[in-house]
């Protein structure tokens, strides 16, 4: 069974740094493209960052203008998100979802198979 399982995520003043992390098991991690969604309360949940399986290739949500940076480390079976610069509006919970097969969508919820439970960032102004 495939589980994720997010951490990282805490209150921070804006302006500050949280990296999230997300542990995934169950199968072979390399075999998994990632992405991370946030939601913010009464708000459609939104794409943040997505990695190919190999690592060559990222994606960005457009409000991120370089503040944050996926990564992943296929060793350890984790995905990271490193968000700095951050803002009040970057408060919500913060989701991992990994993609097996085929023709991913990166920038769709609907692309992905697998999700985790998520974890809340909280950016006090």
């Amino acid at each position: 069974q495939v589980q994720l399982v997010e951490s990282g995520g805490g209150l921070v003043q804006a302006g500050g740094s949280l990296r999230l992390s997300c542990a995934v098991s169950g199968r072979t991690f390399s075999n998994f493209d990632m992405g991370w969604f946030r939601q913010a309360p009464g708000k459609e949940r939104e794409f943040v960052a997505a990695i190919g399986r190999s690592g060559g290739n990222t994606y960005y949500g457009d409000f991120m203008k370089g503040r944050f940076t996926i990564s992943r480390d296929n060793a350890k079976n984790t995905v990271y998100l490193q968000m700095n610069s951050l803002k009040p509006e970057d408060t919500a919970a913060h989701y991992c979802a990994a993609h097996a097969g085929s023709s991913w969508l990166p920038r769709r919820q609907y692309g992905y198979d697998y999700w985790g439970r998520g974890t809340q960032v909280t950016v006090s102004s």
